[in-house]
């Protein structure tokens, strides 16, 4: 590893913050104010995986000089195109209502004169023009600014607030999954460091320039700094939300009522420190998937097609990129109007959640059959993460399952 790797560091922070945003402090928070710390080990858990999957993606792209999403086309059935064109459009839909409905709930908790939904619709149109005006360096630059104020906050609030370190060893070392508990782990982890967007940093490392075998090491540097913050944050977020009343993670006052456990700690100054960092965190958060999830449909769209052509840069995109960015921000603007914002964000978790073994799946097959040289198929280690990830996923949704019917 060179000692500039740490000076380059950047697209991994994009990918922190774009998850914390919305899936780690909403279903998170939600989890903590439901179950305390019993299920805390799930952000370890989330942070783990996601790092894993996203280290495979790296590695793949920058072996084989293509994206996975380049890599699936040319070696699967067109069915898993079709299928994750599926999946994206409604995935996208979901976490389009939760960006806005967790961006209203930040603004409104600092200016109630504007309402929840109309927040969301005033920054949904605010991150549009960003995405569009705005270059990759300006949201790198905006994700490193947000998420140092909110880990310097959420960790040392967490530290002051913990009145139970054994219930917090406990929690990590029993992996307890309490009665009724499932939907919130699968929340927790699906959206610890995003989900679909894990793919968005295939293009993000394009944009700085980062090709070939050389950046492997920078990379997954890149990634440990990214999923250490994030793995950090949610443990941070739940423990804080553990000493509310369940019942606050049924509106708007969720975010209000974390503030307020805040200025217990660090006075009101503290408090409003969360809420702008809140703000800033969801925010940068939407403007991440608004910038990110486009390049997706962008390259599936030329997959598809007979004449393919890599996605390279944002500023030589074709139309359609622009065309899914406003699919993402106008749409599920509807939403909003359900009167449960929180409960959308916990539900675009728990859906993210679902694209992970597909995901786990892809990265099995591709980078132990499809990678020629040895040297960069994956370890034991990677298989068994991504193994059990698999595994974890069907546990959860049979137990799930069971507590239904």
């Amino acid at each position: 590893m060179d000692k500039n790797t740490f000076k380059y560091i950047g697209p991994g922070i994009v990918v922190a913050a774009t998850g914390i945003g919305a899936g780690d402090m909403i279903a998170a928070a939600a989890s903590g104010a439901q179950f305390g710390l019993a299920i805390v080990w799930a952000a370890i858990i989330g942070a783990l995986f996601k790092y894993f999957l996203n280290e495979g993606i790296a590695r793949w792209q920058l072996i084989s000089g293509k994206t996975i999403l380049e890599g699936w086309s040319q070696h699967f059935p067109g069915f898993v195109n079709w299928y994750f064109l599926i999946y994206l459009f409604i995935w996208s839909f979901v976490v389009g209502g939760a960006l806005s409905a967790a961006c209203g709930l930040a603004a409104n908790a600092m200016v109630p004169a504007l309402s929840v939904p109309t927040w969301g619709i005033i920054h949904a149109l605010m991150a549009v023009a960003i995405v569009i005006y705005g270059k990759y360096k300006l949201l790198e630059q905006m994700m490193k600014f947000f998420i140092g104020i909110m880990f310097l906050v959420i960790i040392v609030t967490a530290f002051l607030s913990i009145s139970d370190w054994f219930a917090l060893w406990n929690s990590f070392a029993s992996f307890d999954i309490p009665k009724g508990s499932s939907k919130f782990i699968l929340g927790v982890i699906g959206g610890v460091g995003g989900s679909v967007t894990l793919l968005s940093y295939g293009y993000w490392i394009r944009e700085k320039q980062w090709e070939g075998a050389s950046y492997i090491k920078r990379s997954r540097v890149d990634l440990i700094v990214a999923y250490t913050l994030i793995g950090l944050f949610g443990i941070g977020i739940m423990i804080i939300a553990a000493s509310l009343k369940p019942e606050v993670v049924k509106g708007s006052g969720m975010i209000i009522a974390l503030s307020d456990q805040l200025e217990q700690f660090v006075g009101i100054g503290g408090k409003w420190i969360f809420l702008l960092g809140f703000w800033g965190a969801v925010f940068s958060s939407m403007i991440g998937v608004w910038q990110g999830v486009p390049y997706l449909f962008t390259d599936l769209n030329k997959n598809m097609k007979p004449n393919k052509s890599s996605v390279k840069s944002i500023a030589k995109l074709p139309a359609s990129y622009f065309w899914f960015l406003l699919f993402i921000a106008i749409p599920p603007l509807v939403l909003l109007f359900t009167g449960k914002p929180v409960w959308i964000v916990i539900i675009y978790s728990v859906v993210g959640a679902f694209f992970m073994p597909f995901l786990a799946v892809l990265l099995l097959i591709m980078n132990n059959k499809l990678i020629s040289d040895k040297r960069f198929k994956n370890k034991a280690l990677s298989n068994i993460v991504l193994s059990l990830t698999l595994l974890l996923f069907i546990l959860l949704l049979v137990k799930e399952l069971v507590g239904i019917f």
